[in-house]
């Protein structure tokens, strides 16, 4: 069965350059710590994808702090123990928007007690007057507020009023983490124009290996504590023997993303796609809910619920047709919550628990779409006789 992979907002399928680039990194025996010839080889190829990070962000190479990850990359960013100007600095209370990453919304390194969320608006951007209000009640005496907000929802694709949030950032005094994640390679990213202190960015969101992320800081002498130590790897912000190979793949990854922004037609064609699946699927679903649909979008996603169907049921059908998509809910010891991002939008758990979310990416084909929208108005029709005959779909 030929399948139809439609989750690149969950994991991009690496490109073949990247995987090129990856292979001949794994024949590069040095550990980039040491001072002979092959550990000047292996330390070459990191800070050549430290370059191409930096360039893709418009930031500076010696800011990049390589991790695990962007969820690591969050957990470095939010903590309150902060270095500006290489003096050090308390964070004394974190802001983070209702709908953040998880790694995000579990604070870091600042304790329950001192986080707020942050409401968002029903079309999924994050409330500006909220946020104000609780920047302006802020205990200054305290400390520092740090706000964490990324750039593009990773279900909605909503894009978030980033600049207006570094306005406000500034007008307060506070440390702005931009969770970066979502937004890499769909919109530009220049990180000294978005107001923020920090970005998190994740390879394998752009079409690059899995294991691999990075933290930019946006400004010299703005650092966070270490979150691993014992050695001096990444300015001894993050120690252990760096990850060459997928640090290459990073670089790659982030070089062709870029050039993708750049073309004159850019990745409108997703956008194109992502127009034509929602025009078709109101076609036959015309009740069907579109999140975040008058806000603004990154043109590769759509979340959206039928009415009457639910998220996971729906989700497995379409596997099992050879279709990938991600279902709104979430999984956790065998019980099924509705999308912590649609309720704090507003929606009700019957609307949100529906939640389906599609998202294309590089290699993505317009047939694909077509073969989405003819597995789904074969389950709408299958639901609606279900339901003429008295059978209701499995909760």
């Amino acid at each position: 069965m030929l399948r139809a992979y439609l989750d690149h907002n969950a994991t991009s399928p690496m490109r073949p350059d990247v995987r090129e680039a990856v292979v001949a990194a794994w024949d590069e025996s040095g550990n980039p710590s040491s001072v002979h010839k092959e550990g000047r080889q292996a330390r070459a190829l990191i800070e050549k994808a430290r370059e191409s990070v930096a360039a893709f962000v418009g930031g500076d190479a010696r800011r990049v702090i390589f991790t695990s990850g962007a969820s690591e990359a969050n957990m470095l960013a939010l903590t309150p123990s902060m270095k500006i100007a290489y003096e050090p600095v308390v964070c004394s209370h974190l802001y983070p928007s209702a709908i953040e990453h998880p790694s995000v919304l579990s604070g870091g390194r600042f304790p329950a007690g001192v986080r707020t969320e942050i409401a968002v608006t029903r079309q999924g951007t994050v409330d500006l007057d909220a946020l104000a209000s609780v920047l302006e009640a802020h205990d200054h005496g305290a400390g520092r507020p740090m706000i964490a907000v990324m750039a593009v929802n990773s279900e909605t694709g909503v894009i978030q009023p980033i600049s207006e949030i570094g306005a406000l950032a500034k007008k307060y005094g506070a440390f702005f983490h931009l969770d970066a994640v979502q937004a890499a390679g769909r919109i530009p990213l220049a990180i000294n124009e978005l107001g923020c202190s920090s970005l998190a960015l994740s390879a394998h969101k752009l079409g690059g290996p899995k294991g691999v992320g990075a933290l930019v800081m946006t400004e010299e002498g703005t650092e966070p504590e270490p979150l691993i130590t014992g050695g001096a790897q990444e300015n001894r912000l993050r120690a252990g023997t760096e990850n060459v190979a997928g640090i290459v793949g990073f670089g790659v990854a982030c070089d062709l993303a870029k050039a993708s922004l750049s073309s004159s037609d850019g990745i409108s064609h997703l956008a194109i796609m992502r127009d034509l699946f929602e025009q078709r699927l109101l076609e036959f679903a015309p009740d069907v809910e579109i999140f975040g649909a008058d806000a603004p979008r990154v043109g590769n996603c759509c979340q959206f619920s039928i009415p009457g169907l639910k998220g996971e049921t729906v989700l497995i059908q379409l596997d099992l047709k050879g279709i990938a998509v991600s279902s709104g809910s979430a999984c956790s010891s065998g019980k099924v919550s509705a999308s912590h991002v649609l309720l704090a939008m507003g929606y009700d758990a019957s609307i949100a628990g529906g939640a389906i979310r599609m998202s294309l990416g590089w290699n993505s084909k317009e047939t694909e779409i077509y073969a989405l929208l003819e597995a789904l108005e074969q389950i709408c029709v299958k639901n609606s006789k279900n339901k003429q005959k008295g059978i209701v779909m499995a909760q």
